[in-house]
Formats: structure tokens, C-alpha cells, sequence
């Protein structure tokens, strides 16, 4: 299931969410909030609307799924294998 594209990150300092922490992560999962600290980034809050969602963000940043999509796209452009829409 595909995530909802994201709107525009927000910045906001780290006093104000500790101050409402539950706001800021239900907001999180609308567009990422940049967390600054003394006015620079320090971290980001990112929200999931879905378990959907959040399963799909730990496949998108698996480093092993990572490798093993590089290494199947390595061997179609060698010429191994056979694209998706060849399959009926």
C-alpha cells in the first residue's frame, strides 16, 4: 500500500515539543517536523497514519532489502533475469 505523499517538512523548536509531544506526532503523520535546537535541525518526528505505513517505512530503510534490490537491478542490467511486465 503506498504512503500519502507528504507535505512540506515544519520546523519547530524542541521546547515546544516537549511541551505537546502528543500534537506534534499526530501532526508527524501529515509532514515530517524538522526538531531544532537552538535554531538549528536536530532531529526529525515522523508520524505514521497506518501499521501499513509504518511497515513500509522499516522495508524502505532495511539495509538488507536495500542490497538485495541493488543486486537484483545489477543483474537485469547485466542482462540476467526478465522485467516484471514479461510475466504473465
Amino acid at each position: 500500500m503506498a504512503r500519502a505523499v507528504r507535505k512540506t517538512m515544519k520546523e519547530v523548536p524542541l521546547a515546544e515539543v516537549k511541551d505537546d509531544f502528543s500534537r506534534y506526532l499526530k501532526e508527524a503523520a501529515a509532514r515530517e517536523i524538522v526538531i531544532t535546537r537552538h535554531g538549528k535541525p536536530a532531529g526529525v518526528l515522523i508520524g505514521f497514519e497506518s501499521e501499513d505505513d509504518w511497515l513500509e517505512y522499516r522495508l524502505e530503510n532495511d539495509p538488507r532489502f536495500l542490497r538485495r534490490i541493488a543486486k537484483a537491478l545489477s543483474s537485469l542490467r547485466s542482462g540476467r533475469g526478465f522485467p516484471l511486465e514479461d510475466i504473465e
